[in-house]
């Protein structure tokens, strides 16, 4: 009986995609808007059920409690001013945002690009219970909000939110 032939090299491998816990994830540093400008991002934690934004206007808060660009899963969220008594937020220039476009985050030497899929005014008491931008089990994901629709001094401001989503364009970098 012959004994059988051993092939002595593996067949070549194939490249797949990378493992969950291979990912390059990142916190955002700097976000890109569509036309290039940016600005800095920070973390913001949440007290007492409402997201602490940044008090300057040109700067963004990146929702501590979400998940970090590049993950697999989850809600990057970015919340920012449309305006202050004194000045136009950097957010006000998601007023002019259309599907299609691209958000780039920075961070830590790294790189995640997001194309915006959809545009959307939410009532501001429907927006941590019904509009699910703060969902951490869905498809990763980008979701950029500011303030939008009638301003009400009385009632504390802006009576809606715009909600900016936007999915990965291929991994983090």
């Amino acid at each position: 009986m012959p004994t059988p032939t051993v092939p002595m090299t593996a067949p070549p491998g194939r490249v797949g995609t990378p493992a969950p816990s291979q990912r390059i994830r990142f916190v955002p540093q700097q976000v890109v808007l569509p036309g290039g400008k940016d600005a800095p991002v920070l973390p913001a934690t949440t007290v007492n059920g409402q997201l602490q934004v940044p008090a300057m206007a040109q700067r963004v808060g990146w929702w501590d409690g979400g998940a970090e660009a590049g993950d697999p899963f989850g809600s990057v969220v970015l919340a920012g001013h449309v305006d202050t008594k004194t000045e136009i937020g950097f957010f006000a220039r998601l007023l002019n945002v259309r599907p299609g476009e691209t958000v780039v985050l920075n961070g830590a030497g790294h790189t995640a690009s997001y194309r915006v899929v959809s545009v959307q005014s939410v009532p501001k008491d429907a927006l941590a219970t019904k509009s699910g931008a703060f969902d951490q089990t869905v498809a990763h994901r980008l979701i950029l909000i500011t303030c939008t629709g009638p301003y009400h001094a009385d009632r504390g401001g802006y009576e809606d939110n715009l909600v900016v989503t936007a999915t990965p364009i291929g991994l983090a970098e």
